[in-house]
């Protein structure tokens, strides 16, 4: 779900300690498990639905800010994490799922008329299921025949999707809280340099010296 798999744990960079991509995704699931286990045991306040749905939503967008970091943190830091960058944009899209379902099953009650209407009404339930419907092809294309049969180049493209997700849900987050605390914002501002280094790597970092033929 951005990087390659070929080229995970590969290239220079700060030797850090191996930890198994499965300690990963163990880890990455102990907050939903939390979640939920607090929602049965009636520890998540006055509105359990509204805040299981948010900490889930919440955490999918932590584990996608995550996966954009994994590029600058390399390219600026030298500190390699590319064989951990699939393991956390599959987790944010678990994360986006069990929020959606939670949405769907808990709030909704699974009332289609109500859905659509919902969509249709609130900007940020169109913002959000718009975003999911993004992070789909970017979860199921997440995997090493993906990548053979698309060609590396055209799988690279299509992943590039991602920085509309990641826009999409900082913009579903700031409009669900309907008020202005720092947390969206400091979210918000991440993102935004996440995707600021990315423009700036692209467009106006300085091209090395193409070298002359002996």
């Amino acid at each position: 779900m951005a990087g390659r798999a070929s080229a995970e744990g590969r290239g220079k960079g700060l030797a850090l300690p191996q930890v198994p991509t499965i300690a990963v995704y163990i880890a990455g699931f102990i907050p939903a498990v939390w979640l939920f286990y607090a929602g049965v045991t009636d520890q998540l306040g006055a509105d359990p639905m509204r805040a299981l749905e948010q900490g889930l939503g919440l955490w999918a967008l932590r584990f996608l800010v995550a996966t954009l970091a994994i590029t600058p943190l390399r390219q600026l830091f030298s500190i390699n994490l590319l064989r951990y960058r699939r393991a956390l944009g599959l987790l944010a899209f678990y994360y986006a799922a069990l929020h959606l379902l939670t949405y769907l099953v808990l709030d909704q009650g699974l009332d289609v008329r109500a859905i659509v209407a919902d969509i249709i009404k609130r900007p940020y339930t169109t913002i959000g299921m718009a975003t999911f419907v993004i992070l789909i092809p970017l979860a199921v294309t997440s995997n090493n025949a993906s990548i053979r049969r698309m060609g590396g180049q055209a799988w690279a493209k299509l992943h590039r999707l991602v920085y509309a997700a990641a826009i999409g849900a900082i913009l579903h987050y700031i409009l669900v809280v309907k008020a202005w605390p720092p947390e969206p914002l400091i979210y918000a501002a991440i993102v935004a340099v996440l995707l600021g280094y990315r423009v700036w790597r692209a467009f106006f970092r300085p091209k090395p010296a193409k070298r002359r033929a002996a």
